[in-house]
């Protein structure tokens, strides 16, 4: 049974109640993650002293952060669907968050990687099975359910922009763990009003799947043991009894990723017993997913490099005023609310013609956009060593460029991997989506820190190989969107 009640928008009022956890988890999310590589490399002798990390570190450490995230996504939702129910999923992910949030804002070095680790894993737990929940709160064949998909992904926009605001301008101006707490206090806000309207979500997600009892426990079991040992490893990593230099960690994380991911895709490919137009898509799919990996780890540049070139060589005064670095990463979502319209009424003018682009088109010229971008900073780099800092314009385009690449290929890909997924595996596909995300965070981190290890003499070689390494992987879509076509035809 779902929830019916029209009472948010002409949409059942349970989604209220997930549209603003959403946007308090979204505010603490990032604007946890603005301020998290400027502490980390800010000087330790300043009135609002950082860790005073190198560029190199601090920025693996990013990259393993956001590859956690989404990677913890997929066990999140495998424990909703078999032990928790979506619902308490929702409530135990966010209780958590809050508590890394306030563990970070406790001053002591040591609680940096505990509440990171709490922060992914409650968001793990959260981020998959909220999305869940909203797909439930409608029937089937209910028409209201794309619109009320497009509410709940302007939570996530209202959310980042406040998260930026505020988290940002305490953090940079009073104390970076002040910025933290805000995030946690944020956070505790989204629980609370959880818990007191989370009778409007019906029964929608709130057990999880049938099976035999026997079963179940068998599950909780393995899950407890897998649970213990990731704790321990978690505490042995954060007192520094296991010693790991987090770049050489980001490294093999990056190649533990793309190894499970590539041995699904080959597991499915070869061996899941699929039709000759299944194994078509999967292999369609798996080239969506290295474009989309190859576009996040130039996306999660904002929190990392981008970042960086806004503090250190970037004027951020505006109208006499002096702007908080991480106020310049809120013009993403101010352009998405602005472009994603347009987008959309776009694409569906072309479909009206019969000239929608194909799939592997609509990535080509989401990677363009990053490819270009990124050309972008390369100018602003050679500007900086004549004259820095330079103007905020440069920042503006570049971010502009990268939202639209955003809106050419993120929600298309999601559309894709709900289309054409295999029926039978269509909640995995999804976790492997989440596994392009983590892969392209980690590599967000590793080619963040390579490009401002050396300051501005780094970032030129680094920023001209992001350039031609999306232009070069939006050719080869290009020339496989002729490929899928042509076979296409030839199949009718």
């Amino acid at each position: 049974m779902t929830s019916t009640n029209a009472d948010f928008f002409g949409h059942p009022v349970g989604l209220r109640t997930l549209f603003l956890t959403e946007m308090w988890e979204r505010m603490s999310y990032y604007g946890m993650r603005a301020l998290l590589v400027l502490y980390m490399t800010g000087a330790v002798t300043t009135a609002n002293a950082g860790l005073g990390m190198s560029q190199l570190e601090a920025q693996a450490i990013y990259g393993i952060y956001v590859g956690m995230v989404y990677f913890l996504a997929v066990p999140g939702g495998w424990l909703a669907d078999n032990l928790l129910g979506h619902q308490r999923a929702v409530f135990y992910g966010a209780v958590i968050i809050a508590l890394g949030h306030l563990t970070l804002a406790v001053p002591i070095e040591s609680g940096l990687f505990f509440g990171l680790g709490l922060v992914a894993i409650g968001t793990g737990l959260l981020k998959s099975n909220i999305s869940t929940i909203v797909g439930k709160l409608y029937a089937q064949d209910d028409p209201r359910r794309d619109a009320g998909f497009t509410i709940f992904y302007m939570s996530i926009n209202i959310g980042s922009v406040i998260g930026f605001l505020v988290c940002g301008y305490l953090g940079e101006k009073i104390g970076w763990h002040w910025g933290f707490g805000a995030a946690g206090v944020g956070m505790l806000l989204g629980v609370v009003q959880y818990t007191r309207t989370r009778e409007w979500l019906g029964d929608a997600g709130r057990e999880p799947n049938d099976m035999p009892q026997a079963k179940r426990s068998a599950l909780a079991r393995w899950a407890s043991i897998v649970g213990v040992a990731a704790a321990v490893l978690v505490i042995l990593f954060g007192t520094g009894v296991i010693d790991v230099k987090a770049s050489v960690f980001a490294e093999n994380f990056a190649y533990f990723l793309t190894t499970i991911a590539g041995l699904y895709f080959l597991y499915l490919y070869a061996f899941a017993g699929l039709d000759a137009a299944e194994r078509k898509n999967v292999l369609l799919l798996f080239l969506l997913f290295v474009a989309a990996a190859a576009f996040w780890s130039g996306f999660d540049q904002s929190g990392g490099s981008l970042n960086l070139f806004a503090r250190d060589f970037t004027d951020l005064n505006f109208l006499g005023y002096d702007m908080p670095v991480s106020w310049v990463q809120f013009f993403n979502p101010i352009y998405v609310v602005i472009f994603a319209p347009m987008f959309a009424a776009f694409w569906a003018w072309l479909g009206r013609r019969n000239l929608d682009p194909s799939l592997p088109l609509k990535f080509a010229l989401g990677l363009f956009f990053m490819g270009m971008s990124f050309l972008v900073m390369l100018l602003a780099v050679g500007v900086a060593l004549e004259s820095a800092p330079i103007g905020l314009q440069w920042l503006l385009i570049t971010y502009l460029l990268q939202t639209w690449g955003e809106l050419a290929l993120s929600p298309i890909g999601l559309s894709a991997f709900s289309r054409y997924s295999p029926k039978r595996y269509v909640g995995q596909m999804f976790g492997l989506w989440f596994l392009a995300s983590a892969i392209g965070g980690v590599l967000a981190g590793l080619l963040g820190g390579e490009a401002t290890d050396g300051g501005l003499s780094s970032m030129s070689p680094i920023f001209s190989y992001m350039v031609k390494y999306y232009l070069g992987i939006a050719l080869v879509l290009v020339v496989l969107a002729y490929f899928f076509r042509e076979r296409s035809k030839e199949s009718r």
